[in-house]
């Protein structure tokens, strides 16, 4: 999409004479000079126009990607294998704990009160 009229050979040569007439031969280089500039001028605020828009689209696309992460973090497949795995061993780790602990607590008791 070109945004820049499309001017042809025939158009530029009837604006130069339509500006020598008007402007005359001693200032038509300064006039020149002048649309050289505002054409730069307008070519770098396009440019900044065009960069700022991309910014934009970047950094929504980087929002999404943050979003499309931290959905994938919280519906994560294995984390919730792994969830469900420690609740179903948790009754077990505690019974082997309290076992673990009787044990202890026997082997230290001295042999006498062991053998009532």
């Amino acid at each position: 999409m070109n945004l820049m009229p499309q001017i042809g050979f025939f158009e530029i040569v009837m604006v130069a004479v339509i500006a020598l007439i008007v402007v005359g031969p001693e200032d038509l280089p300064r006039l020149m000079r002048m649309a050289g500039r505002i054409v730069s001028q307008a070519r770098k605020m396009a440019g900044e126009f065009t960069a700022a828009f991309n910014q934009m689209a970047r950094e929504t696309e980087m929002e999404e990607m943050r979003r499309e992460i931290d959905a994938l973090k919280r519906d994560n497949v294995f984390a919730d294998a792994k969830r469900s795995i420690d609740e179903a061993a948790r009754p077990i780790e505690d019974a082997v704990r309290d076992e673990a602990a009787e044990i202890r607590d026997a082997s230290q008791k001295p042999l006498t009160e062991r053998a009532e």
